[in-house]
């Protein structure tokens, strides 16, 4: 089947054709560990879940944040078909600036074991809103200076003290949204 690979430290796309069996993405990964997201319209990215933890770099496919390595294939319902999407669509989709904020994050992350996009739960107003770190360090990423140092300085202290990092994304989830709700 027709797929994209994405080097993430050479910055590359190429095609691949990759024949997907029960153990095809873990394997391509050499990790038990994988998301899969479907932010690419028809489409899934496939990425290793552990790759912050080995330092891997990030970049934007569209909107979406990924770190490390990347797998796409297409995807019809729950099966997985041909990528139709071009390369050079892909390639123009891609964007590999990523700003000082992410990647002073991901170097503070990289010893913990938070997942950017294992949904977590917050309540606003008797609202449950479900959110992902990925969705945190997106917000704070738009704020001033100011608060992406607090943001920063307080993920330090978390870490120091060896806090839930989760649960301080949650936290830091219900300041982002409280903030988004009086501007």
């Amino acid at each position: 089947m027709k797929a994209y690979a994405i080097d993430s430290n050479t910055q590359k796309t190429k095609s691949i054709n990759i024949e997907m069996q029960a153990e095809a993405i873990h394997s391509f990964f050499d990790s038990i560990e994988t998301d899969e997201l479907s932010t690419l319209t028809g489409h899934a990215i496939y990425t290793d879940a552990n790759a912050i933890k080995k330092s891997k770099k990030a970049y934007f496919i569209g909107e979406q944040f990924v770190v490390g390595d990347a797998l796409i294939v297409g995807k019809n319902g729950a099966y997985s078909t041909d990528a139709n999407i071009s390369k050079k669509e892909l390639d123009r989709l891609i964007n590999h600036d990523v700003t000082s904020f992410y990647i002073d994050v991901l170097e503070l992350l990289k010893d913990t074991d938070i997942n950017l996009y294992r949904v977590f739960e917050v309540t606003k107003e008797k609202e449950d809103i479900q959110l992902n770190t990925e969705w945190v360090l997106y917000v704070f990423n738009l704020a001033d200076e100011q608060t992406k140092d607090y943001f920063l300085e307080e993920l330090k202290k978390a870490n120091d003290a060896k806090k839930d990092i989760t649960i301080h994304m949650q936290n830091m989830a219900i300041l982002a949204l409280n903030a988004t709700a009086t501007n």
